[in-house]
Formats: structure tokens, C-alpha cells, sequence
């Protein structure tokens, strides 16, 4: 399944030229890729001391009995969809770097767009397609993708980011929700190329990591803002935007203020 998948990747007609080495690991089912993830990493010796992670590395399954989304909640991940976890080299001042779930949230983007589907970004970690006919008849965006990321970090410095996906392809999906395969049929929503199509995202994040207002400007620009205002500390905040760090800024007259999910560290 690993090979397939690579060819599957070096396939596409928007792969890098020279693409990145990855460690892959696949699995027909599991409980979880991110436990699977984290087994891993705990398990090598080099990564023992608080060096940085080197080499990107994924696990991915074919269905998860388990999988856990933002706040630990389940992740429906039956046969047919991508789930795969990632741990990725990322800057050591994590402060001044992209946020990896915007940053893998824009790389996603670009190759969904490439394949001909509007996505937007619904703040802070689900992806959503927009129906080709929603202007018409004001038919709801719908889930297609959701992110999960974590920074490890040790001393103050950054080791690694970690980015969980979970990417609709040819699966059964729940209310609210649509697969690859009902927009774009199922010729075209095979789970090892849109597992490539992934990975190749997650090249992009790590490629710009380093440029946290690029990512900024390019996920903004597909950001879906709420409708309404939010509620906070008895006043009502309009969203205006992102910022660098991956927060949703909020305006109240002429105060701002940021306001930021915690995906924790792993």
C-alpha cells in the first residue's frame, strides 16, 4: 500500500519536482492514527533527546475505530476516506512560523482547488465545500475535510508539528458532510491518490512554514467568517479576519482582540 501510494503521488500533474522523502506507515485499521502516531515517535531512539524531527513522517488507515477530532471528540473514519496523521519538521521558533493547521489548511486547499472544487476555510479547523449551485439556491457549505494540529515543543523551541486529517474520498459521510465521490464521481475519489493529494499539501505547509503572513494572506482569503457576531465577556465581537498565528480576530468599536483554540502539544 506504501508504494502505491508514492506512485499515486509522483503521479500528479502539480507534484513537486523533487519531492520530499517520507517515513509511511499503513494500516488497514486501527484505532486511531494519531495513538498510532504517537507509539512511533515515542518508540525511536533518535528522537529520544530534544533534537528536532528530521524526516516528515505519516501513518495512515484505511478505516480508524477511534479517531479523535478536535477536543477528543470521535472522528467518524469508515472505509474509503484518507485518515492520516503526520509528524512534520517545523521552525524551532514556533512563534515566528506559520501555525501548521492554517498552513495545512491553505496546502489543502490549493490541491482541492487544483482538482476543480471551491473549498473555504471554516475557522479553526474544518474545511467545507461550496456547492457549485449555492449562489442560486442558497444551498449550505458542506464538511469535506477537518485538521487536527499540535506543536511538540521542548525548552521553548519547537521539535516537530503534527497535523491529523481526515479527508472525505469515497466514504459514507453524516449529515452536514460530502465526499470527493459525490461531486466529482467515484472515478475520481480513489483514497490513495487523495492521500497523495495530502501529503503533497503537507510538503506545501512545511515549505512555507517559515512565512506565516503568506499563509495568513492565502488562508484568509478563503476564510468563511462567521454569519453573526460572537458573544464574549457580555459584548458582541464581529469577525474581522485571521491572524498570523492562525487566531480569528474580532473587532468591538475601536477594541480587537484575538481569539485562539487551543489544540494542545504531542
Amino acid at each position: 500500500m506504501i508504494g502505491a501510494i508514492g506512485a499515486q503521488r509522483r503521479a500528479l500533474p502539480d507534484a513537486p519536482a523533487s519531492p520530499l522523502a517520507w517515513r509511511l506507515r499503513a494500516l488497514p485499521v486501527c484505532a486511531s492514527t494519531e495513538t498510532e502516531l504517537d507509539r512511533w515517535l515515542a518508540a525511536d531512539p533518535r528522537l529520544a533527546g530534544s533534537g528536532p524531527l528530521r524526516t516528515p513522517r505519516a501513518v495512515v488507515a484505511g478505516r480508524q475505530r477511534f479517531g479523535r477530532g478536535q477536543q477528543g471528540r470521535p472522528w467518524c473514519s469508515p472505509p474509503g476516506g484518507v485518515w492520516l496523521s503526520a509528524a512534520l519538521p517545523w521552525p524551532a521558533a514556533a512563534d515566528l512560523a506559520a501555525a501548521p493547521g492554517l498552513a495545512a489548511a491553505v496546502g489543502l486547499c490549493l490541491r482541492l482547488e487544483a482538482r476543480g472544487l471551491t473549498v473555504r476555510l471554516k475557522w479553526p479547523n474544518d474545511l467545507l465545500l461550496v456547492p457549485a449551485d449555492a449562489a442560486s439556491d442558497g444551498a449550505a457549505p458542506l464538511k469535506l475535510a477537518g485538521l487536527l494540529p499540535r506543536l511538540r515543543l521542548r525548552g521553548g523551541a519547537c521539535r516537530w508539528a503534527r497535523v491529523g486529517v481526515g479527508l472525505n474520498a469515497a466514504n459514507r459521510v453524516p449529515a452536514g458532510a460530502v465526499a470527493v465521490a459525490t461531486v466529482l464521481g467515484p472515478g475520481r475519489a480513489d483514497p490513495l491518490l487523495w492521500c497523495g493529494e495530502v501529503l503533497a499539501a503537507l510538503e506545501w505547509a512545511m515549505a512555507w512554514a517559515g512565512q506565516p503572513e503568506e499563509v495568513r494572506r492565502l488562508a484568509e482569503r478563503r476564510l468563511m467568517l462567521p454569519a453573526g457576531p460572537i458573544r464574549l465577556d457580555g459584548d458582541d465581537w464581529r469577525p474581522a479576519g485571521l491572524a498570523s498565528d492562525g487566531g480569528l480576530r474580532l473587532v468591538h468599536g475601536p477594541r480587537e482582540r484575538v481569539l485562539r483554540r487551543c489544540f494542545g502539544a504531542g
